[in-house]
């Protein structure tokens, strides 16, 4: 579990349980503008969306927090692609 600031106030996170993130959140934790997202997201240095409906999308965190931390530890840019490209495959086969 993990403490998470949420408008002023101290959530806690399971971070066991996967959650979807939605676009604002995800931006939100990354500090990105939404072009920056789907520049990454198109060069694959970011995760796909998944799809929650026939207008919504979002992310799965596990699969954000995974990124986010492989650029903390400035893991080079061919890494994250890597890592990318290993949670496509463990999502396909879930």
């Amino acid at each position: 579990m993990i403490d998470a600031p949420k408008k002023g106030k101290l959530i806690m996170i399971n971070t066991n349980q996967p959650r979807i993130l939605r676009r604002p959140e995800v931006l939100n934790l990354t500090g990105w503008s939404k072009s920056t997202l789907y520049n990454r997201i198109d060069s694959q240095h970011f995760i796909k969306p998944i799809s929650l409906g026939e207008r919504s999308v979002g992310f799965v965190s596990n699969e954000v927090h995974a990124i986010l931390h492989a650029m903390i530890e400035e893991q080079t840019p061919e890494q994250i692609k890597q890592l990318v490209s290993e949670l496509i495959k463990q999502r396909k086969a879930a």
